[in-house]
C-alpha cells in the first residue's frame, strides 16, 4: 500500500516496481544478472517514472558516479534477501545486540585474553617480508604461524613485498575501487517521526539515509534520549568528505528541516561524526573476476573482507558466516 501510495512516481510505475519486485522475490538464481546493470534492467522492468523518482537517487546515493555500472547480481541480492526476510507476512525481521556491537567486542576480547591471546593496539603493519612468514610491524620482524588480514584489499596491497612476483596480485587488489562514508550520530529530546529507517531520494539531498535508531530500540536503553545516525557515500578525495565535522554536522543539521520542518537544532545534545576511508565496494559487472581468494601468495598469510561477500553486501550474518569459513581454512592449512 505504501508503494501504490507513492505519488512521485506514475501509477504504471509503482506497479511495474511492484511486480519487479516480487520477481525478484522468488528468482533464485542470480547468475544471470551478473553481467548485466543494475540501472539498465531496472530501467526496462520498471520504467522511467519509476528510476527517477525511487532507484536512480538510490543507486547514486550509494554509489555515486558508479551508479550506473553496478551488476544487478548486487541489487537482485538486495531485494530477494530483504523481500524473504518478511516471513508469512508478519513484516520484515531485524536483529539487535542490546548495548550495541560493544558487546560482541568485549566479549571476544575476553574470551581472547582468557585463552593468553597477546591483543596489540595502536601497531602499525608496515610491510609483509618475502618469502618467509613474518612481518615488520611497529620496525619490527615479527614471525608468525597464520596471518588473518581483514583490512580493505587495496590496503593489503600496500604491505606486498616489492618483487614483481606479486605484482599480478597487487593489480587485482587494486582493482577493486571504494567510497568512503561518512555518519553522524546524535542524541536529542525530540522524537522526529515513527520511522526507523529512511532512505532518501531527493536528488538535492547532502545524505543517502537517515534513522531513528530508537524507533526500533526503545530510548530506554539509551537514558531516555532518541539517538539518530546519518550517513552518505562519498567519493574519498571529494570536497564533503573532507569537510571538518562541525561543518559537515551543520551541512546535514540545515537539510533536516526539509525533511522535519519541527527539528530543532538547539534540542541537539551530542554529535559523533564517523568517517571510513574504504565504506563501500564498487560491485561492477566484472566484479566476481576481481574478488581476491581467501589463501593468498604470501606464505601462511589469508585475506578476509567484506568484499568477497558476493553477490551479497555486507551485514552481521555474512560476517559470521566468512569467519567461520575462514577459520575452517586455516585449520585446514595447519600441520
Amino acid at each position: 500500500m505504501d508503494l501504490l501510495r507513492f505519488a512521485p512516481c506514475s501509477f504504471l510505475g509503482r506497479l511495474r516496481t511492484g511486480f519487479a519486485a516480487l520477481f525478484l522475490k522468488h528468482r533464485k538464481n542470480w547468475r544471470g544478472f551478473t553481467r548485466q546493470t543494475a540501472h539498465a534492467w531496472m530501467t526496462r522492468a520498471c520504467g522511467r517514472s519509476a528510476m527517477a523518482s525511487i532507484w536512480t537517487p538510490l543507486l547514486k546515493g550509494k554509489f555515486d558516479r558508479h551508479f550506473d555500472q553496478v551488476s544487478m547480481a548486487w541489487f537482485w541480492a538486495r531485494i530477494h534477501i530483504r523481500a524473504n526476510s518478511r516471513a508469512g507476512g508478519a513484516g520484515e525481521k531485524l536483529g539487535y545486540f542490546r548495548g550495541g556491537f560493544k558487546v560482541i567486542t568485549t566479549a571476544l576480547e575476553t574470551e581472547l585474553r582468557r585463552r593468553g591471546v597477546n591483543i596489540q593496539t595502536g601497531a602499525t603493519v608496515e610491510k609483509f617480508t618475502d618469502g618467509e612468514r613474518a612481518a615488520f610491524i611497529s620496525g619490527e620482524k615479527v614471525r608468525f604461524d597464520f596471518c588473518l588480514f581483514t583490512g580493505p584489499s587495496p590496503a593489503l596491497a600496500k604491505l606486498l613485498p616489492t618483487s614483481v612476483a606479486f605484482n599480478d596480485y597487487a593489480a587485482q587488489l587494486r582493482s577493486i575501487e571504494y567510497l568512503s562514508a561518512a555518519c553522524l550520530i546524535f542524541t536529542s529530546d525530540q522524537s522526529l517521526g515513527d520511522f526507523y529507517w529512511i532512505n532518501v531520494n531527493e536528488p538535492d539531498a547532502p545524505f543517502l539515509v537517515f534513522i531513528q535508531h530508537t524507533n526500533l530500540v526503545d530510548k530506554k536503553n539509551y537514558g531516555g534520549k532518541n539517538v539518530y545516525y546519518i550517513g552518505a557515500y562519498l567519493p574519498p578525495e571529494g570536497k564533503t568528505y573532507a569537510l571538518p565535522d562541525e561543518e559537515l554536522t551543520n551541512l546535514w543539521f540545515s537539510y533536516l528541516p526539509k525533511m522535519f520542518p519541527q527539528f530543532d537544532s538547539a534540542q541537539v545534545d551530542e554529535t559523533q561524526v564517523f568517517r571510513f576511508s574504504a565504506a563501500q565496494h564498487i560491485v561492477d559487472t566484472d566484479y566476481e573476476q576481481k574478488i581476491p581468494d581467501y589463501k593468498t601468495p604470501l606464505p601462511g598469510v589469508f585475506l578476509a573482507n567484506f568484499a568477497q561477500i558476493f553477490p551479497e553486501d555486507r551485514g552481521t550474518n555474512f560476517a559470521v558466516r566468512e569467519g567461520e569459513k575462514i577459520a575452517a581454512l586455516i585449520r585446514q592449512a595447519a600441520p
